[in-house]
C-alpha cells in the first residue's frame, strides 16, 4: 500500500538550522512549507501549537481542507508578507506568512504561528532578514533537484517517444544511470488537467505534488515527467498490479489534485496496458493517451480510464479528435433515432446487442415479455433495413451506438447506459 499523504521533499540541514535559529530568536513556532502547503521543515513548539500544526507534523502536510483554505487566501501570489486569519472550525490559529522567492520563482512559504494576529515591528524586521538566506538556500536546493528532474523527464520522454532508436538509447541510459531497472511488469499512466485560471506555475506544481508520491512503492519504482497540463508516470514493478491497485492509485491522484486546484481543472487519469519490459513501455504510454480521452468523453468512467477495460472504445478513440463527429453515425441508426418511439427502440437495440443477441437475457434486462421484445426487434429491422441475425449488420449498429455514446452530452451519455 502507498501512503495516503504525499509529502514534500525534506529540507536540508542548512535550511533546518536557519528555521531553528529564527524560531529561537522570535520565541515562536516557525515552519517552511512548499507551494502546496506541505511541510519541508519546522522548528520545535513554543507553546503556540494548534491542532493543525500537530496534525501537519504527524502527516507531513496539513489536512486538505486547511490547505484549500490557505491557498484560497492567494498566499502564493502575495508580493510580501501578511496574516492569514485563524479558523476555529479547522483548529487553525492565525499565521504570519512570508512568500519565499528567488529570481521570481516561488520556492515556498515561511509560516509563523501568531495567535493574536500580531507581530511587533522588530519581529517583522527579524523575519525579513531571515527570509533572504532561507530563499537563497532553497533556491540552491531547487536548482539541484530541478537538474535531476529534467534529466529524468528527458529520459522518460525519450523512452516513450516515436523513434525506436531514441527509445533504445534512452532505455540503455536509464539502466546504466540506475534511474530504472528492468522488471517484468511495466505500466504507464497519464494525468491530464484542463488549464483554467490557476496562477502561473500552480498547475505544474500541483501535478508534481499529486504524482510524485507514487514513483516509489513497495512493489517497484518509477519515473515521472510533468509538462504544463499533464503528468506522465512510468512504474516498473516486480509483480503485476492487483485488479484495483492502479484504479485506487489514480483515484488518489485525482483527489490530491482536487485539494490543490480549482474544480475547473477537472483532472482525468488514463492507465495504459500492462507490458512486460521497458522496451515496450511506449505501447503502454500510447494506450494511456487513449484511456485519457475515454476518461474525458465518457462520464460513467468518473475520470479514470483504463485501457484494459475500454473494449471497442479503445479502437474508436484512436481516431483523431476532429474525426469524432456525427458524420460517423451510420444512416440506419440515424433513421432509428428519427422514427416514432426511436429512443425506446434504440435502448432496446443497445440492450439486445450488449447481450449478444440473447432473447432471454435481453427480455429479463428490459423486464419485457418476449412477445413485446420480438415486436420491437421487428420494428428495428423495418426501420433500419438491417438484419439483426447478420454479424456485419450487428457490428454496424453496435459500433454506431458506441460512437453515439462518445458524442453524447454527459447527461445523455449517462442515460444511454441505464
Amino acid at each position: 500500500m502507498t501512503e495516503r499523504v504525499q509529502r514534500a521533499r525534506p529540507g536540508s540541514a542548512a535550511l533546518q538550522a536557519l528555521v531553528d535559529e529564527l524560531a529561537e530568536e522570535l520565541g515562536r513556532s516557525v515552519a517552511i512549507v512548499d507551494p502546496l502547503v506541505r511541510m519541508i521543515c519546522t522548528s520545535r513548539h513554543f507553546g503556540d501549537e494548534d491542532p493543525v500544526r500537530i496534525r501537519t507534523l504527524l502527516q507531513g502536510r496539513a489536512d486538505s481542507e486547511g490547505i484549500r483554505y490557505v491557498l484560497a487566501q492567494g498566499v502564493t501570489q502575495w508580493c510580501g508578507p501578511g496574516f492569514v486569519d485563524g479558523r476555529d472550525d479547522l483548529g487553525l490559529l492565525p499565521r504570519y506568512i512570508v512568500p519565499l522567492r528567488e529570481r521570481g520563482d516561488l520556492l515556498g512559504l515561511m509560516v509563523i504561528v501568531a495567535p493574536r494576529r500580531h507581530l511587533t515591528e522588530r519581529e517583522k524586521e527579524t523575519v525579513a532578514r531571515a527570509a533572504h538566506p532561507m530563499s537563497a538556500q532553497m533556491y540552491a536546493e531547487h536548482l539541484a533537484a530541478d537538474t535531476e528532474e529534467t534529466r529524468a523527464r528527458d529520459l522518460l520522454l525519450g523512452l516513450l517517444g516515436t523513434s525506436p532508436a531514441a527509445r533504445d538509447a534512452a532505455r540503455q541510459q536509464a539502466l546504466d544511470s540506475g534511474l530504472l531497472r528492468e522488471t517484468p511488469h511495466v505500466v504507464v499512466s497519464v494525468v491530464q488537467v484542463s488549464r483554467g485560471e490557476e496562477p502561473p506555475g500552480r498547475t505544474e506544481v500541483a501535478l508534481r505534488g499529486a504524482v510524485e508520491g507514487f514513483r516509489q512503492t513497495r512493489s517497484g519504482h518509477g519515473v515521472m515527467a510533468v509538462e504544463q497540463d499533464r503528468a506522465v508516470l512510468l512504474q516498473a514493478r516486480d509483480r503485476p498490479p492487483g485488479p484495483d491497485e492502479l484504479r485506487e492509485q489514480s483515484r488518489r491522484i485525482v483527489e490530491e489534485l482536487g485539494t490543490f486546484l480549482d474544480a475547473s481543472a477537472a483532472p482525468v487519469v488514463g492507465i495504459g496496458g500492462r507490458r512486460t519490459g521497458l522496451a515496450d513501455a511506449w505501447t503502454s504510454y500510447e494506450q494511456a493517451l487513449v484511456a485519457v480521452r475515454a476518461a474525458r468523453r465518457l462520464p460513467h468512467l468518473k475520470g479514470l480510464g483504463d485501457w484494459a477495460e475500454l473494449g471497442e472504445f479503445a479502437v474508436l478513440l484512436q481516431l483523431p479528435e476532429y474525426a469524432l463527429n456525427a458524420s460517423l453515425l451510420p444512416q440506419p441508426l440515424r433513421a432509428l433515432a428519427e422514427a416514432h418511439g426511436g429512443a425506446r427502440l434504440r435502448d432496446t437495440l443497445r440492450c439486445f446487442l450488449d447481450n449478444a443477441g440473447s432473447i432471454p437475457r435481453t427480455a429479463e434486462a428490459l423486464q419485457l415479455h418476449r412477445t413485446s421484445l420480438y415486436y420491437r426487434l421487428r420494428q428495428i429491422r423495418e426501420i433500419t433495413g438491417l438484419d439483426l441475425d447478420d454479424g456485419a449488420d450487428r457490428l454496424v449498429l453496435h459500433m454506431g451506438l458506441r460512437v453515439e455514446e462518445l458524442l453524447a452530452p454527459p447527461g445523455e451519455e449517462a442515460r444511454a447506459r441505464v
